[in-house]
């Protein structure tokens, strides 16, 4: 049996690898880790706080991000349709163009390389899995 100490330290030390692994991208492209994250999470417009949920960040944090991405031309803020107060966030075309940049390079020598296609599907699966029941158990604690 697999002990929770176990698979959190294993959980710790992939997140790790992860975290170095974008940082190395970010330097690679001539940008910051956060916006490496922001880039592969911007598949389609969204308001700022999908894409700070998306990156696992406060709505402020993904904020600041933003602003620098706008500043450097990746990124638009339009009205949203419907809410006055949020905005949507679409990339630019160089925005597009460097997001494919980032996924390529993310790619390449990633620690999850070594997974095949159905590990990699399994583990998606069981790791959904695990973050939905700690939402549901989140929300049945509130």
């Amino acid at each position: 049996m697999v002990s929770q100490q176990e698979l959190c330290g294993l959980l710790a030390r992939l997140n790790q690898r992860l975290d170095h692994h974008v940082r190395r991208v970010g330097e690679q492209l001539g940008i910051t880790s956060s916006q490496v994250v922001a880039l592969r999470e911007l598949s389609e417009p969204m308001k700022l706080t999908e894409l700070a949920t998306r990156m696992a960040c406060e709505t402020s944090n993904a904020g600041y991000v933003v602003d620098r991405m706008t500043e450097q031309d990746l990124v638009t803020r339009t009205p949203h349709p419907s809410d006055r107060r949020a905005k949507i966030l679409t990339l630019t075309k160089a925005g597009q163009q460097c997001r494919a940049n980032v996924l390529a390079a993310l790619q390449q020598n990633s620690p999850t390389a070594v997974l095949s296609a159905s590990d990699a599907a399994q583990l998606r699966d069981l790791l959904g899995r695990a973050v939905d029941s700690e939402a549901a158990i989140g929300s049945a604690n509130e």
